[in-house]
């Protein structure tokens, strides 16, 4: 028995050794290795029969590898513009390099190289490609940019949903030079967006287009005078209770909109559950305005895009000093009217800046919700003295609706 269990020790003090020098050499291989796999120092031939196939901005390039078992890469390396240079890999599983990031639609020169796996490289062979137009470069004659409430709204389409950064740039009134103002990356098809806190006073702005590559479009320079816009005062906003409005719960009643805490720990506006959707509140702003937008702060720390915080939700609004209630349908479109009621807008919270799942956010998603969320309101909206929010789908699906504050800008009539 003592021999048996000398013999289990011995067998697994082999297995622990075979284990340690197995793991001592396994290292982790990140891309290409540098490092010379082969003591073979013969120069390998060059590619062949090559042929391009052009695409905005970049091309393919096909080619036959030397007859050879040494080969480890195939590197292209070009100038994407007067400033940078790339150099692009393609293993030797693969008859085809892409090359991209190309400023212009024009003849440039590619070089390539076969690398072998001793890192020595065979003579260079040089390569035409003519990239068709890149995409910043289609994306540039769709831009807009136009004056709205407090500053101005930029447009543009993305139609191919590429990696895009659309640059605004104002004149500073101290420096007299233009500077960066608001710099916005999307990969989305429709850029629309506005960017505020200018003066009612003449001023030269300025979009280009750039890329994940830093191309540069060409600028539009235009002068511009944004319309004028205030915050409305909430000294003077008022409750407005309607037979359709949502119950009350908790004691979170609705002037508490307006109180300017938005810290998640004082009230807010707070409907009874178990009352079927969707969940309404209306208001009263105090004056006849037309509205330019208005910042919404939902319920944050633990409840932040959860519980009774509104996902979906629309405006309505009512310039009528009395207005008479009246049913608004669970959808309609913007500028639909109902009675003495018109639909402002239909909005979307966005959702969380870090991409996690509701529900499972992170600090940078409490961060956000509590500095509070812009949305506008078409430039063209009419005057109202009430606005009703009607929420019809919560992030947490439920049957309630809560939250924190709001604040509504515009021009008073």
């Amino acid at each position: 028995m003592k021999v048996f269990k000398n013999n289990i020790l011995r067998l697994g003090g082999c297995l622990l050794a075979i284990l340690l020098i197995s793991l001592a050499a396994c290292k982790k291989n990140e891309g290409y290795n540098t490092e010379p796999v082969s003591t073979d120092a013969t120069k390998p031939g060059v590619v062949t029969n090559i042929k391009v196939t052009n695409f905005n901005g970049g091309a393919y390039i096909t080619y036959t590898l030397p007859n050879s078992g040494n080969i480890l890469y195939v590197q292209g390396q070009y100038k994407i513009n007067d400033k940078t240079t790339r150099q692009t890999k393609a293993s030797y599983y693969t008859d085809t390099i892409t090359v991209d990031g190309f400023a212009q639609s024009k003849d440039y020169e590619v070089t390539l190289n076969v690398v072998s796996r001793a890192n020595v490289m065979s003579d260079p062979v040089t390569v035409k490609v003519h990239p068709d137009v890149p995409f910043y470069k289609l994306v540039k004659p769709t831009v807009q940019i136009v004056k709205d409430f407090g500053g101005v709204t930029i447009t543009a389409l993305n139609p191919k949903k590429k990696d895009i950064g659309v640059i605004l740039l104002a004149l500073d009134s101290s420096t007299n030079v233009l500077e960066v103002q608001d710099q916005h990356y999307t990969n989305s098809d429709t850029v629309n967006y506005s960017v505020r806190g200018y003066k009612s006073v003449p001023r030269k702005f300025g979009v280009y287009v750039t890329d994940k590559y830093g191309n540069v479009s060409d600028t539009t320079l235009v002068t511009l005078t944004p319309l004028f816009e205030a915050l409305l005062e909430k000294n003077k906003f008022s409750s407005f209770r309607t037979a359709s409005d949502s119950p009350i719960a908790y004691g979170w009643d609705v002037p508490f909109l307006w109180d300017g805490k938005t810290d998640g720990f004082s009230n807010g506006w707070h409907t009874a559950p178990g009352v079927p959707g969707p969940m309404q509140v209306t208001f009263g702003i105090g004056a006849s305005a037309q509205l330019s937008r208005f910042i919404l702060w939902e319920r944050p720390n633990e409840y932040t895009y959860a519980h009774g915080n509104p996902r979906d939700f629309s405006i309505w609004g009512s310039n009528s000093a009395n207005p008479k209630d009246a049913k608004i349908p669970e959808s309609a479109a913007a500028g639909t009217v109902v009675g003495d009621w018109i639909n402002l807008g239909n909005y979307h919270f966005p959702n969380p800046p870090s991409g996690l799942t509701p529900g499972f956010t992170n600090s940078a998603d409490e961060d956000f919700v509590k500095k509070g969320v812009n949305f506008n309101l078409p430039s063209n909206s009419p005057p109202v003295r009430f606005m009703r929010m009607i929420v019809h789908r919560t992030w947490s699906n439920g049957d309630f609706a809560h939250a924190m504050e709001f604040s509504v800008y515009g021009k008073v009539q």
